[in-house]
């Protein structure tokens, strides 16, 4: 038998099994029961947020990310280089 035949044989026997999932009903939506005034919650009341307090990283003087870090390059180790150009981000 041919590979083509092989594959449609394979296909329509899937097809043809699955199709009874497909044809099921949907199952009929469920009365909801008339619930109680007195059973409501309550709505939650707010907390008292504190304010923010800004931390080095949070305070950004003015974003640096277009200007030039090139001179960064210029320290002598990895780490120096890193310290200098992560004001730049």
């Amino acid at each position: 038998m041919k590979p083509i035949g092989i594959l449609s044989g394979v296909f329509l026997s899937t097809v043809l099994l699955a199709l009874p999932a497909f044809a099921q009903d949907k199952p009929a939506p469920r009365p909801e029961a008339a619930k109680p005034e007195a059973a409501k919650p309550e709505p939650m009341k707010e907390a008292v947020k504190p304010a923010p307090t800004k931390s080095a990283a949070s305070r950004k003087a003015g974003r640096r990310w277009n200007e030039d870090a090139r001179h960064c390059l210029e320290k002598g180790s990895n780490t120096e280089v890193i310290k200098c150009a992560e004001e730049y981000l």
